[in-house]
């Protein structure tokens, strides 16, 4: 693949920008298709196709929480993790005001206002992940090492 095949999203800016080496995954997007479609498409284990979810707490706080594709986030062990009565997942118009990006193609990378970054703590173990590069259809395959680096998350254990 060529650079000038990779569509120059702010993600895309932001990792180049952070000197972060990450390879474009480029993938037939299918709308309600998930982390599943991505997995399939690209051939790798949906486990490390990392999910960017955009959730805010009882007062309306946000944050970006990562997950495992193939696991769900227990926002009720969040809630108790983070110290907050309840957290809720953002409606899409809500997730793309604060980050910039339409749901699908949400990259907690180059966020139009900084927001709080949680991370499902085994990510950090994977030899590799794939997560959203700022569009839909394109994942960024990188080292965990460089997403902490660069977004310095918080760890938690809150998967299902």
């Amino acid at each position: 693949m060529t650079n000038d095949k990779i569509p120059t999203t702010t993600a895309v800016l932001a990792l180049r920008r952070e000197g972060v080496a990450f390879i474009p995954r480029l993938y037939r997007y299918e709308e309600h298709g998930g982390t599943a479609v991505a997995a399939r498409e690209l051939g790798v284990e949906e486990h490390r196709v990392i999910k960017t979810l955009v959730m805010e707490d009882d007062v309306g706080k946000p944050f970006i929480i990562l997950m495992h594709g193939d696991k769900e986030v227990s926002t009720k062990n969040l809630a108790r993790i983070l110290g907050v009565k309840s957290v809720k997942p953002c409606d899409p118009k809500t997730v793309e005001r604060h980050t910039g990006y339409r749901v699908g193609g949400t990259s907690p990378f180059g966020t139009r206002k900084p927001l709080p970054v949680y991370m499902e703590e085994t990510i950090a173990g994977l030899p590799r992940i794939y997560i959203n590069a700022g569009g839909r259809g394109i994942l960024a395959e990188m080292s965990p090492a460089d997403l902490i680096r660069v977004l310095k998350p918080g760890l938690v254990q809150a998967a299902i």
